[in-house]
C-alpha cells in the first residue's frame, strides 16, 4: 500500500523540519487508540470505516495545528503545480482502484456462470471431501497471490469457495475456508519479486534478481502452506470423508451437480472465460508490458470492469450498487491516518528502533528485525516501512544483496499482514467477505483465531533465514 500518488513527487513529500518527540508520541498515541477502537468495534457499536474516518479528521486537525503537514500545491511529473486538499495525495489510489476494479469484474463475470463452473469442477474432482477441497483452493490462494495480487486472489478465491461449500451444504466450514486463504495471500506474497511491493522496494535496494528471490523465497512458501493447510484441517475441523457411507452420500450428492446450470449463455460463459483468462496474463506480466507498467495494477482492473460491463451496459447501476463503498471508505481513511503518522515520524521512529535492534548481532538482530518488522507493519503500512528498513539497509557500508537482514525484513513486512485484520488488503478483504456470506468475524475475533498461523508463520521464517539464508 503505498501512501503517496506516484505522479505528485514533490509536494507531498516535502518535509517540515524535525517533528518533536511530545508530537510524535501523541500521534503514536493516536495510531493505539485508533487500533483499540477497532478491536472493540463490537461493543462500541460502529462500523470501522467510521472509526478510522473519525481519527482520519482528528489526526489530520492535530496534523495543521502541529503544522507537520504538507500544505501547499503539489508538482508532477509535467512540472505543473496543482492544488490539491493534504488528504488527496494522502490515499493510495492505485489500491483503491485495484479493489473497486476487481470487486466490479469478478461481479460481474460471475454472471456469466465461469467461477460456479470452477467450483463446481474442483468439488467434483474432491469427490466431496472438504479436505481435498481445502488442499485445492489453498494451492490456488497461493498460486493466485504469487502471479496477480493479494486482494484480487482473495476476492476470486473467496467467492469460488462461498458457491462450492453451499452446493455441498457445508457453510459451516466457510469461515475455517476464507480464513486459512486470507492467511496464504500473505504467505503466496512471499513467492516472487514482483508478487508484493515490499519485495520490489527491498529486492531492487538490496540487487537480488528475480531468479534468486524466488529459489531462496520458494522452499519457505511450500513448507508455510503445508503447515497452513494442516493447521487450517486440525484447527477449523476441516476433516476428510473417513466411513464408505459418507463418501457414498458425498459421491451421490456430488454427482448430481451440473457445472453448467448456472451457465445462461454459452457465449457469454466463453466471453468471461476468454476475459478472466486475459485479466489474469495481462496482470502477471504487467511489470513487463510498455505503457501499462507505467498506468499500473488499478488501471488494469478498472478497464476489464469496463469491457466486462459491455454486457450490462444498460444496468450497469444494478452493479454500482453492490460496490462495497464502506470498505473503500476504510481504506481511504487508513491511508490518510498512515500518512499523518508518516509527517509526525511515528513510522521514523520505528524504523530508528529497528536500526538499534539490527546493532544487536547477526543471529539476534537478524531474528529481531523479522519479528519487528512484522509486529509494527501489522499496524502500519508495509511499503514505507519496508521502503525505511531498506534505505537504512542500504547505508551500511559493504552490505551484500546475500545478507540474512534483507531477507528478514522481507518476510517480516509480508508476514505482519496475518496478524490483524488491517495488516493486509488481503486479510480486511477475507473479513469483508465473510460478512456477505453471513460469516461474522469481530477485529478481536479474527486475532484470536488467526494468531497461531501467525506466529507459526513468523517462527518458520525467523529459523529459516537463520539456518539456510544466513
Amino acid at each position: 500500500m503505498n501512501t503517496i500518488l506516484p505522479l505528485l513527487v514533490e509536494g507531498s513529500a516535502q518535509h517540515h523540519g524535525d517533528v518533536s518527540t511530545g508530537i510524535t508520541l501523541t500521534f503514536s498515541a493516536l495510531l493505539v487508540g485508533m487500533i483499540a477502537c477497532l478491536a472493540l468495534e463490537e461493543k462500541i457499536h460502529a462500523k470501522k470505516s467510521v472509526i478510522v474516518a473519525a481519527f482520519a479528521v482528528i489526526c489530520l486537525i492535530l496534523g495543521a495545528i502541529c503544522g507537520i503537514l504538507p500544505f501547499g500545491p503539489v508538482t508532477n511529473v509535467f512540472s505543473e503545480q496543482l492544488k490539491l486538499p493534504v488528504y488527496i495525495p494522502a490515499i493510495d489510489w492505485g489500491v483503491i482502484a485495484i479493489i473497486l476494479g476487481s470487486s466490479l469484474f469478478v461481479d460481474v463475470t460471475s454472471k456469466s456462470g465461469l467461477f460456479s463452473w470452477i467450483a463446481i469442477k474442483l468439488t467434483k474432482l474432491s469427490k466431496g471431501d472438504p479436505l481435498k477441497l481445502l488442499i485445492y483452493y489453498c494451492l490456488m490462494t497461493v498460486i493466485f497471490s504469487a502471479v496477480l495480487n493479494n486482494v484480487t486472489a482473495m476476492i476470486i478465491v473467496g467467492s469460488l469457495s462461498g458457491v462450492s461449500l453451499r452446493k455441498l451444504n457445508r457453510e459451516n466450514l466457510l469461515l475455517g475456508f476464507l480464513l486459512t486463504e486470507a492467511l496464504l495471500t500473505n504467505v503466496g506474497g512471499l513467492l516472487t519479486l514482483i508478487s508484493s511491493v515490499p519485495n520490489i522496494i527491498v529486492g531492487e535496494t538490496a540487487g537480488i534478481s528475480f531468479v534468486e528471490f524466488f529459489t531462496k523465497s520458494s522452499p519457505y512458501v511450500l513448507i508455510a502452506t503445508i503447515v497452513t493447510i494442516f493447521m487450517g484441517a486440525k484447527l477449523f475441523k476441516i476433516k476428510g470423508l473417513s466411513t464408505e457411507e459418507e463418501k457414498n452420500q458425498a459421491n451421490e450428492l456430488v454427482a448430481g451437480f451440473d457445472e453448467n446450470d448456472g451457465v445462461e449463455s454459452n457465449g457469454f460463459f466463453w466471453f468471461g472465460t476468454i476475459l478472466t483468462l486475459v485479466f489474469i496474463g495481462v496482470i502477471a506480466g504487467a511489470s513487463q508490458i510498455p505503457y501499462i507498467n507505467e498506468l499500473g495494477l488499478g488501471f488494469i482492473a478498472l478497464t476489464f470492469a469496463a469491457i466486462s460491463l459491455i454486457k450490462y451496459k444498460a444496468t450497469a447501476d444494478k452493479f454500482y450498487q453492490a460496490i462495497d463503498w464502506d470498505l473503500l471508505s476504510f481504506f481511504a481513511g487508513l491511508f490518510v491516518v498512515i500518512n499523518v503518522m508518516e509527517h509526525a515520524q511515528v513510522l521514523k521512529q520505528i524504523g530508528v528502533g529497528l536500526k538499534w535492534v539490527m546493532d544487536l548481532g547477526e543471529t539476534t538482530g537478524t531474528g529481531s528485525v523479522l519479528v519487528g518488522s512484522a509486529f509494527f507493519s501489522s499496524v502500519t503500512d508495509n511499503i514505507p516501512l519496508a521502503a525505511m528498513l531498506a534505505k537504512i539497509l542500504g547505508g551500511i557500508p559493504d552490505i551484500e544483496s546475500t545478507n540474512p537482514k534483507w531477507w528478514s525484513v522481507i518476510f517480516g513486512a509480508n508476514l505482519g499482514g496475518n496478524l490483524t485484520p488491517i495488516g493486509s488488503a488481503s486479510t480486511l478483504m477475507a473479513v469483508t467477505i465473510m460478512h456477505k456470506q453471513k460469516v461474522p468475524l469481530s477485529f478481536g475475533a479474527f486475532i484470536g483465531k488467526a494468531l497461531p498461523f501467525a506466529l507459526v508463520h513468523i517462527i518458520l521464517a525467523t529459523a529459516y533465514v537463520l539456518l539456510f539464508l544466513s
